[in-house]
């Protein structure tokens, strides 16, 4: 079970949203890349970055701060998404480091981009399933669409996509515990890994997910609950590797 720390990105400075609405954020940080630091420092080995300026634009906005990421921190390894359209901007993440691309919308939009993307680099592409009362949003959540989550998960099978990042965007930043009735029925029914996001917000929500890591959860996303000091990356990642021991 890998525990990875957020980094939500606006006008350059860190912040964590409310069911993802832009309006009602909370700046953690003016510095994204001592807030990267920290976490490295604290054991993370791997970064989830979203640019949510670009995830509403459709283009990256923040790339300069996450290229910079990537080239202080080059054992940190980094995911991102938002605003992921094209392969231009695919390619550009690349060059500066980037492990992981996660495509949203664009998944959605044109599902021939993932498997393009997947053949041109194997292993570095997830699929983000960002889903309100089941169905798929688009656009930084504003854009609502008919997609199904679990048949949209279920038609990337076999094209390559290394993992699937799903979100219930009710309970993101709410701390109210993630959905872990959905996010195990998702997992149970595709052979792509599943991480987890939205709403982990206490010792008992990470000891869960490690019961259920046999049935394809690989990890998890950290977010406010880290920011808050509701949750301590070290002990979190104690926890973990002290259940990994007992199993």
């Amino acid at each position: 079970m890998q525990l990875i720390p957020a980094i939500d990105l606006k006008d350059g400075q860190c912040v964590r949203l409310k069911q993802g609405r832009m309006e009602d954020n909370t700046v953690f940080s003016s510095d994204p890349l001592a807030t990267a630091t920290r976490w490295r420092d604290e054991g993370a080995e791997r970064l989830h970055i979203v640019d949510l300026d670009g995830a509403f634009a459709g283009e990256p906005r923040n790339a300069a701060i996450i290229g910079e990421i990537c080239s202080s921190l080059p054992d940190l390894k980094v995911q991102v998404g938002g605003g992921i359209r094209d392969r231009q901007i695919a390619r550009a993440y690349f060059d500066v480091g980037v492990q992981w691309l996660i495509v949203g919308t664009q998944a959605v939009r044109e599902p021939e981009f993932v498997a393009r993307l997947c053949e041109e680099q194997p292993g570095q592409v997830i699929v983000g399933l960002d889903a309100r009362d089941g169905k798929v949003a688009l656009n930084g959540w504003a854009e609502a669409s008919t997609a199904d989550a679990m048949e949209l998960a279920r038609s990337f099978q076999g094209v390559g996509v290394s993992a699937i990042v799903y979100t219930d965007i009710n309970r993101d930043g709410m701390m109210q515990g993630f959905n872990r009735q959905a996010t195990a029925q998702l997992a149970e029914a595709i052979d792509i890994p599943v991480i987890a996001s939205g709403g982990v917000s206490s010792y008992d929500d990470i000891a869960h997910l490690c019961t259920i890591e046999a049935h394809g959860v690989s990890g998890a996303i950290l977010g406010r609950a880290i920011y808050d000091g509701q949750i301590s990356l070290p002990q979190a990642l104690q926890q973990v590797s002290q259940s990994a021991g007992a199993a």
